[in-house]
């Protein structure tokens, strides 16, 4: 697996927003596109701003606080059909979780929540870039 940190937001010819991804070690970036809605979100979290009422993601990760559920990782691991696929490991009274989820809700949490962010090889080696200096 191959740790990430989220680079930056972009938006696409067609107004579809989006995420760039950057390997920790390395210069691979992996771009996938989101939602307008979570990418608001992972904006938020990025400049570290909370609106005056906890959107769905602040929500999200204050229940999971409340109630002692720490998140351990998130993990990419699938591009099928151009379609992203993650999962968000949980920690609960010791058992272990894994919860189906889109990258972008699981990016969103991971940000408010400081937790680490991973891509399966496979998938960096599918359809990852390296960009070129500026």
């Amino acid at each position: 697996m191959v740790e990430v940190r989220v680079n930056g937001i972009f938006m696409t010819q067609t107004q579809a927003s989006g995420i760039i991804l950057k390997e920790q070690d390395g210069q691979r970036a992996l771009p996938i596109v989101i939602g307008e809605y979570e990418a608001q979100s992972i904006a938020l979290a990025l400049e570290n701003l909370k609106p005056p009422r906890p959107i769905t993601h602040d929500l999200t990760a204050n229940i999971m606080e409340t109630l002692g559920i720490e998140m351990e990782q998130v993990i990419i691991t699938e591009l099928k059909d151009n379609t992203y696929y993650a999962i968000i490991k949980l920690n609960f009274a010791g058992q272990l979780f894994e919860i189906d989820s889109r990258p972008s809700d699981a990016i969103a949490l991971a940000l408010r929540l400081g937790t680490p962010i991973f891509v399966e090889e496979m998938v960096m080696e599918q359809a990852s870039y390296i960009p070129e200096e500026e």
